[in-house]
């Protein structure tokens, strides 16, 4: 994990999921919630995140609206060896540069099939495949490497080797101060508490507050407040808004 080091400007990430198997429901994915927490506890705001299938026009337009917007983009998926792997074509084109067997990348390769008893296939070369300029993230799991190219960094989509390309390049990340949150046990139904937690929000700008319903066995309908915020103080004092305004409700309401 780098080391945290509060940052003037926000630091904004996006992550584009490439992959059929995503949204036909085959693969479940686990990369979301990973990468998403990771860059929470190192103060990015991840901002959005695109699901797209394994078409060239479609990753190309979500890739470019993502890294003009975005300080860092993070892709997961299509860099295998199979026909429909095109992400880094795709990552190519959207760069306008080309793409071509990566010296280095073949030596991982033919270290790693060597090691396995397997064949260097024509297949297994398609992962060697690297846009020109582009730097390469090491997979300590299985060799074949991701890669970085502006400020695009290109992983593969299963999870253990996803989370082994996001280990490489951590030290290399900007980061920003962490968000803070508290959680407060409203004791209300979300309804009842709409108007005044809005109300709150304006007078505390700098601090984010999410209500979030869910369902108590012995009190039925619940809700549970959440404040973020990077700046301690101003989180304390917006979860101290919150606390007196739950209070003055329930008296009001006269839920005990």
């Amino acid at each position: 994990m780098p080391d945290v080091q509060p940052q003037s400007e926000p630091i904004t990430a996006g992550i584009l999921v490439i992959g059929d198997e995503i949204l036909s429901g085959r693969t479940k994915d686990k990369n979301i919630g990973y990468i998403a927490e990771f860059l929470t506890n190192i103060g990015v705001d991840l901002t959005e995140v695109r699901v797209v299938r394994d078409d060239e026009a479609a990753i190309i337009a979500a890739l470019d609206a993502l890294r003009h917007r975005y300080t860092y983009v993070f892709t997961t998926g299509g860099i295998g060896p199979t026909h429909d792997d095109i992400t880094a074509d795709c990552v190519a084109k959207a760069f306008g540069v080309g793409i071509d067997h990566h010296p280095e990348a073949v030596a991982l390769l033919r270290e790693r099939m060597a090691q396995t008893g397997t064949e260097m296939n024509e297949a297994r070369m398609r992962m060697a495949r690297i846009p020109v300029g582009a730097d390469l993230i090491r997979n300590k799991v299985s060799a074949a490497p991701g890669f970085r190219i502006g400020n695009v960094h290109v992983f593969a989509g299963v999870p253990a080797i996803m989370q082994a390309m996001l280990d490489e390049v951590a030290p290399t990340l900007k980061t920003g101060a962490r968000m803070l949150s508290e959680s407060v046990r409203a004791d209300l139904r979300e309804g009842d508490i709409g108007s005044e937690l809005g109300a709150i929000a304006k007078l505390h700008p700098e601090v984010t507050i999410g209500s979030y319903p869910f369902f108590d066995e012995k009190r039925g309908p619940n809700t549970n407040v959440v404040i973020r915020a990077r700046d301690e103080a101003k989180l304390a004092a917006a979860k101290e808004a919150v606390e007196a305004m739950l209070e003055q409700v329930r008296a009001a309401l006269k839920v005990g």
